[in-house]
């Protein structure tokens, strides 16, 4: 029997993101409840990834350890369903696992002093009483816009005395005031410089991320810079030190980026290279990705933690915002369920030496969504010949398979397949790229330009494992050892559940197939 070809494979008509009459929003949720879905309707709110629990998120701030447990900071719009895009606070989520989340309400408010909102910054815990509000105090440093607009930015600084649950702000002035460059001076990343004992920060400034230096998070000095053309304005800049499989410690300089002009990705662009307090130099003058997706924004990386609370030095965990600013407010769970606002999950990180003598970052989900598993459908290994439908119907499970053949176009997975088999997302290898294709379902781009991710693969290699996480809204797929992963918000209908592989242009053996689904 011949296999389907890429025509077939993707006909389908995917209907626009307001197609289906979704019910009303539910009321607002209340700190430190888990949010519910909305009553006496279907909801889109993911089973296990994090999502706020009312109105508008966008992008993540970095977790930091405190007292025993992760601090995740988000931007957050509690005006967003009442038409009103007026700004944002720092909203605070507590975790000891990074799956399970417990809303703590507002951390860092917006429009209390004269200079508005806040936007995306960082937070860190001065253990050495630098900025003097104490040891073990929560030092935020945060973009603002007195006056309002865009046009005009500038860092300042808040800190918290209760173990970072609220903050207090440090006057109204600047710690960086703005050089009258305009738009695109924001994002500052602050880390401590143990090799010159100081501070560092990171700031986005349009292709220039700007390094500066602090001994006290107050008084900031211009150090260096490191640019790139060619990927759009750079935000949300990350740093950081991490110690690769063979034994070696790099930096890694990352930001979020529009590569869609050159063909590349619209995620998380990184270098690695060797930074000496002042300025970065990359091993390669192009960057890599940590998505291929279409929808992993405003990314952020942080320590990663042993069981005794210890630094692990060869890890990190990453998080990004599911969305896009091309189509941000585009999702059923709006009128579904009261929020916009999805995660992706945390993922761990590890630096590897790659075959050609570079150094490229690995991703996998985290180890402890492994404890949240409510149930496991082992089927074992699956001959393929064309399209195989499973006796499986979900929204939000995982799918783990090895995919073997000697001679093949292409092969993968149909998930959130309609009953009719009319409606898909397609997920695999084909020739030599590995891809993530939305067009056979609902999704919310409409302009048609975002709808099939790409990233390398080596068809020789006769082998592929493909790990895929889905969810209401989304698909995240992890190739091979995480090098690629493709992640990207889909809106198929509820009744969209069932499953199916394929192959084509030859046989295929899905091995050791697995279903899991969670509770968390």
């Amino acid at each position: 029997m011949r296999g389907p070809t890429r025509r077939t494979l993707f006909a389908a008509t995917a209907a626009g993101a307001g197609a289906a009459l979704l019910p009303a929003a539910p009321a607002e949720a209340k700190p430190g409840a888990r949010p519910k879905a909305a009553r006496n309707c279907l909801s889109y709110r993911a089973g296990y990834h994090f999502t706020v629990p009312d109105q508008w998120k966008n992008d993540p701030q970095r977790p930091v350890w405190v007292d025993g447990e992760y601090h995740y900071y988000y931007l957050y719009n509690a005006d967003y369903l009442d038409g009103g895009e007026v700004g944002t606070a720092w909203r605070l989520a507590t975790s000891t696992d990074l799956v399970s989340f417990t809303d703590r309400g507002i951390a860092v408010p917006k429009d209390t002093t004269a200079n508005g909102d806040v936007w995306s910054g960082s937070a860190v815990v001065d253990s050495g009483n630098t900025a003097g509000f104490g040891a073990g105090a929560v030092v935020v440093v945060v973009t603002m816009s007195p006056g309002g607009g865009t046009d005009h930015q500038e860092q300042f600084l808040y800190y918290s005395t209760d173990g970072g649950r609220t903050f207090t702000n440090d006057g109204t002035q600047p710690v960086l005031a703005s050089p009258g460059v305009g738009a695109d001076f924001r994002d500052p990343k602050v880390i401590h410089d143990d090799d010159h004992d100081r501070w560092v920060m990171a700031l986005a400034e349009r292709n220039k991320i700007g390094f500066y230096h602090s001994t006290d998070l107050k008084s900031w000095t211009y150090a260096g810079g490191f640019v790139k053309d060619g990927i759009g304005v750079l935000e949300c800049p990350d740093l950081f030190r991490i110690t690769a499989d063979d034994g070696t410690a790099k930096w890694v300089l990352a930001a979020s980026a529009d590569g869609t002009g050159s063909g590349q990705p619209n995620t998380c662009a990184y270098w690695t290279g060797s930074f000496d307090g002042a300025s970065f130099t990359a091993d390669a003058a192009e960057p890599q990705w940590l998505d291929h997706g279409w929808d992993w924004y405003a990314a952020v990386t942080f320590e990663k933690r042993r069981a005794d609370g210890s630094l692990d030095p060869a890890g990190r965990h990453a998080l990004g915002w599911l969305n896009n600013w091309a189509y941000a407010h585009t999702t059923p769970t709006i009128d579904a369920d009261g929020f916009n606002g999805t995660d992706s999950v945390v993922r761990e990180i590890t630096l590897k030496k790659s075959g050609s003598g570079g150094y490229y970052l690995a991703s996998r989900p985290v180890a402890a969504l492994d404890s949240y598993v409510s149930r496991t459908l082992d089927l074992g290994d699956l001959t393929v010949e064309g399209t195989r439908p499973l006796d499986y119907t979900g929204v939000s499970y995982e799918l783990t398979t090895e995919i073997t053949w000697s001679r093949l176009t292409g092969a993968g997975v149909q998930l959130r397949r309609s009953p009719d088999g009319g409606r898909h997302i397609d997920a695999g290898v084909w020739g030599d790229y590995a891809f993530l294709n939305r067009r056979g379902t609902v999704n919310p781009d409409t302009s048609g330009d975002r709808q099939e991710s790409r990233s390398p693969f080596d068809p020789g290699a006769g082998r592929v494992t493909l790990r895929i996480l889905v969810d209401r809204t989304s698909v995240e797929m992890f190739v091979d050892d995480g090098r690629y992963v493709h992640s990207s918000e889909v809106f198929p209908y509820l009744v969209d559940d069932r499953l199916a592989l394929f192959a084509a242009g030859g046989t295929a053996v899905f091995r050791n197939t697995v279903i899991r689904e969670f509770a968390v």
